[in-house]
């Protein structure tokens, strides 16, 4: 699928990034480019260490912010696919710094639109969050116009064999400033702070969220929002699975923060469509035909009043299949009991 393709990450160096880039060289050994872009050189420059463009000839590391549109032209020039992951994504972050939020997720989003229409790129696969659906903070809200964005954009791209999709899924096990590395670090500090003892959040692996990812890069036909079957947990079973010796403290939920996720609402299931392994939101006009779609990957419309929230997920994972993720994907050294 990617084999002598010129592929460019944005947000290269975060979580997901490194773990595609990873995957990426190991599956598709004759890639032709893989553009890793992002602001920090830092960052790059310790990424390098483990992905070195001399002995991984398609690598190449491009310094850049997706706030400088010109830059990042530059960086599609050139470019078959490109996987959209740069975002400022702490939520109390974003609550204190709203227009900086704005200007990397919205007006990012925007940029590199202009920058695919304008270079011959493509596909572009842009990833969202649980966050964006029925927002209450910023960083939602600002996902959820950049939803709209790359959407709208498959409008604009004309005659051009361009085609633009999404994919939103929940939280990412032991990606940077998650739930999960945070507990691991305040182990034996004192009681775990847990914001509400009701609250559940998806949880997905970065490696099923790369499989999506691929996913979407071959079968998309530009106007979907994939959204992936993944199971839920709740907070207070996340904290025992760390540390059941110890009762967690519950200090209270932060701005912006819910109780809930959710990934798909009630008002989206006019559009949506149910597949053996996940959900697509189509656009709200049409740019296929949904009975060609629905036969195409043998799926269904949901019925009316569908919506996939992390409370009512029937599929919860117990503690000791936390404790079995937390080892499997986030520390190998971590006690299973």
């Amino acid at each position: 699928m990617l084999n002598g393709k010129r592929v460019l990450i944005t947000g290269g160096t975060g979580s997901f990034g490194k773990n595609f880039v990873r995957t990426t060289l190991a599956k598709y050994p004759d890639i032709k480019r893989l553009v890793i872009y992002s602001r920090d050189e830092l960052k790059q420059f310790e990424m390098q260490q483990e992905f070195n463009p001399q002995e991984h000839k398609c690598l190449r590391y491009f310094i850049g912010d997706v706030r400088d549109g010109a830059r990042l032209k530059r960086a599609c020039e050139g470019i078959d696919i490109v996987i959209h992951a740069a975002a400022l994504k702490q939520v109390p972050a974003a609550e204190y710094n709203p227009i900086e939020c704005i200007n990397t997720n919205i007006m990012g989003a925007e940029n590199l639109i202009n920058a695919a229409l304008d270079t011959g790129v493509q596909k572009v696969i842009a990833l969202s969050t649980d966050k964006a659906a029925a927002p209450i903070n910023l960083y939602g809200a600002t996902k959820l116009c950049s939803d709209k964005l790359f959407i709208a954009a498959n409008n604009m791209k004309g005659l051009r064999p361009l085609t633009f999709s999404v994919v939103r899924y929940g939280n990412v096990l032991g990606s940077r400033g998650s739930v999960i590395p945070f507990f691991l670090k305040k182990k034996g500090q004192g009681p775990l702070p847990v914001t509400d003892e009701r609250m559940t959040r998806f949880s997905i692996s970065l490696e099923d969220a790369n499989d999506l990812v691929y996913y979407a890069i071959e079968n998309s036909w530009g106007g979907e929002i994939f959204v992936p079957k993944i199971p839920s947990y709740n907070i207070m079973d996340v904290a025992k699975a760390i540390d059941p010796d110890q009762a967690p403290e519950v200090v209270g939920i932060r701005p912006g923060e819910k109780l809930h996720e959710e990934m798909i609402t009630p008002s989206d299931c006019f559009n949506t469509y149910e597949f053996k392994n996940y959900f697509v939101i189509g656009p709200s006009y049409p740019l296929w035909k949904e009975e060609e779609f629905l036969a195409r990957f043998e799926g269904k419309k949901v019925p009316f009043g569908f919506h996939y929230n992390s409370g009512t997920n029937p599929d919860f994972l117990t503690v000791a299949q936390i404790r079995e993720l937390i080892h499997q994907h986030v520390d190998p050294s971590f006690e299973l009991r």
